[in-house]
């Protein structure tokens, strides 16, 4: 399989990976649980940045005082576990927003080859066939018409974007 029939099949890989919220909701857990020493149901709210840093995740410190403030308004300085997925669910999207932007640009690029800012919509079809060799004529024309709304037979990077996002 080429370099770029990979790269594809990475993105709806990374995609399905996004989609795992249960496997993110007891990241969170226990990364939650490892703070709650006291079994309480809460944890300080001075602890969650040590807690977004094991987890990997990039903030902005007055972001996170933002909506730490937001979830603890009566400032206890404490957040139970539902307010503390809100926190870490808002960097956790983001960061894979930002990311799976990024990757999308990269193989948008690899079939944009003359760097016009679009490509053709037969690579499309060329793209989506070899991922699912299921895919028939008919299938892969429906799918094209979804995409290609203008009609202009071809593909900008916002078309393959909402593609391959679903937004």
């Amino acid at each position: 399989m080429p370099i770029i029939e990979y790269n594809i099949v990475f993105f709806f890989l990374f995609r399905c990976m996004q989609d795992d919220d249960d496997q993110k909701m007891q990241i969170m857990r226990k990364a939650f649980q490892m703070f709650d020493t006291t079994k309480s149901g809460f944890i300080e709210t001075l602890k969650i940045s040590t807690i977004l840093n094991t987890m990997g995740q990039l903030f902005d410190d007055a972001e996170l005082q933002n909506l730490i403030d937001e979830t603890d308004p009566e400032a206890s300085g404490k957040v139970n576990f539902d307010g503390f997925c809100r926190i870490a669910a808002h960097f956790l999207e983001e960061e894979d927003s930002e990311a799976m932007q990024e990757e999308l640009k990269e193989a948008f690029r690899l079939y944009d080859r003359e760097g016009n800012g679009y490509i053709t919509t037969q690579t499309l079809r060329e793209i989506l066939a070899a991922l699912d060799d299921k895919l028939g004529p008919e299938d892969l024309d429906g799918i094209i018409a979804e995409i290609d709304t203008d009609g202009s037979g071809t593909v900008d990077f916002d078309e393959f974007m909402e593609m391959m996002t679903g937004e």
